[in-house]
Order: C-alpha cells, then structure tokens, then sequence
C-alpha cells in the first residue's frame, strides 16, 4: 500500500503548495483512491509535481463536509471522468464555525451530482474498501465540537459530526484506518475498530485548539494509544506543537505526514 499526501499543512520542500487542507493518494494492487480534497484546486497541482495522475483514480471518498477536505472536489471532477465519489448522505449540510463567523461547509451547487454515491453508516466495497461512520457506538471520550455547529430546521446545533466517515483498508492482510480529522476522537476510533486488528492509523487529531493548560489530554491520549500495537502518522488538524508534545510521549509510534510525504504500507 503506497500512500502520497497531496495536501496538509506544511512541507519541507519549496515544490509543493501548502494549505489548511488534506489530502492522500493511495494505491493498492487493485485501487487508485483519492481520499479527500484539500481546500482547493492545489492538491492537484502537488499532484502532478509528485507524478500522480489524478484521471487514474478509481475512486473517490470525502471524510467529511468541511471545506478544507472539499474544496477541490468540482477540480477533481474536471479532471477525472469515471471515479465515483462515496460521502455521507449528511456531508452537505451547513456546517459553521461562528468564532469566525465563517461557513465552512461544502459548496451546495455540487449538490445532486450523479457521480456521488450518498452513504449511510456503513458500506463494503469489495475485500479491500470498507467506509465506517461509527455513529451508533458508544462514545467513550466525550465528543469536543470545538464550537463548531451545524444547521438544521433553520437553527444551529453543536456538531457531533454525523457526516464523518473513515475508510479501513485492507491489503495483504494488513489493516490501516483513514481518517479525515478524529471529530469523534482519534481515543473513540482506535476503541472502535480494535476488532479489525488495525496496523497503522492516517489523519488528523484535531487537536490544534489545545491550549498548553489542556496538554492533560494529549497525555491521556497517548497513554490510550500506546496500549494498541499501531504506527499512527498524524497531520493536518493536529497542530504542530500539539504533535510535538504527543512525540516526546510516544516516539516512534508517532510520525508525522506532510504535503509531498509517502508511505509504504
């Protein structure tokens, strides 16, 4: 399983674009699969400087209805003419964060497009693909909306993120979790999908909201995600110092991915 980040964050190379954004390219013997989109039509551009043919993808999927994972989506769709795109069926509603006063859902005119298959809970693709959204287990850490609302009936609620989805991937045997950003926690996740014997986790923590005061969690996270024999590489909504402060803790279990990273698998 080869795994290319088209876009997060940052980079250590002056070639590739950086955004608040993420996106991955991973190839299996027998899928090429765009997970994510990044804010915008940038991850393609890193793309084709990392020598990924985007028109080669056989599937799509989106994490969730956040711009910074969607905003490339209507590019992708020029680009690629066959992928079909696996979202969940709440992925298009309004999403805000009114700290910031700002929308930051997906862009509603995409709406209806024939090429999206709108999910529930769960699906198998086939033996490699399962997307999962968790959403009726028992959340044993409390879920943290960071203040982040969605719309419904004409109001505003806290997010509990009922649009989040994950991909397990399967490939010769070994098991890694995708994840957007952990809105249900990266804790919850892991606890989860402990029965698919999962050997490597990829995404985002959602952790860049900590203040040094809250570094208690981070402690408690990593003792939680020290008892499971998992690589995890994290990125994206993690937060640099967060990641750092989680790295003198967990070491090697703990690497982080960056625009024009790839993993083998």
């Amino acid at each position: 399983m080869r795994i290319t980040v088209l876009m997060e964050n940052t980079c250590e190379d002056k070639r590739y674009f950086t955004e608040h954004g993420f996106s991955l390219f991973i190839e299996t013997d027998r899928h090429r699969i765009l997970f994510d989109m990044g804010q915008s039509s940038l991850f393609a551009e890193n793309a084709s400087a990392l020598g990924v043919d985007l028109s080669e993808a056989d599937i799509a999927i989106l994490s969730h209805g956040h711009y910074d994972h969607s905003g490339g989506l209507a590019d992708f769709l020029s680009r690629n003419k066959k992928a079909t795109v696996y979202m969940n069926q709440n992925a298009f509603v309004p999403h805000y964060n009114p700290a910031k006063r700002k929308y930051i859902g997906m862009d509603s005119s995409l709406k209806g497009n024939p090429r999206f298959c709108m999910l529930g809970d769960q699906m198998e693709l086939d033996e490699q693909i399962k997307l999962v959204t968790y959403n009726e287990r028992t959340v044993f850490d409390p879920i943290q909306s960071c203040g982040l609302t969605e719309e419904a009936d004409g109001s505003q609620y806290l997010d509990v993120f009922r649009h989040e989805q994950y991909l397990i991937l399967t490939e010769n045997d070994k098991k890694v979790l995708f994840s957007g950003c952990s809105h249900k926690g990266i804790c919850n996740l892991v606890r989860w999908s402990e029965e698919e014997q999962i050997e490597a986790v990829v995404g985002g923590f959602h952790f860049m909201t900590l203040n040094p005061e809250e570094y208690g969690q981070l402690d408690r996270t990593a003792d939680r995600l020290l008892q499971y024999p998992i690589i995890y590489y994290t990125c994206h909504c993690t937060g640099l110092s967060q990641y750092r402060y989680l790295k003198d803790r967990m070491g090697d279990a703990l690497q982080y991915i960056m625009a024009g990273s790839v993993i083998e698998i």
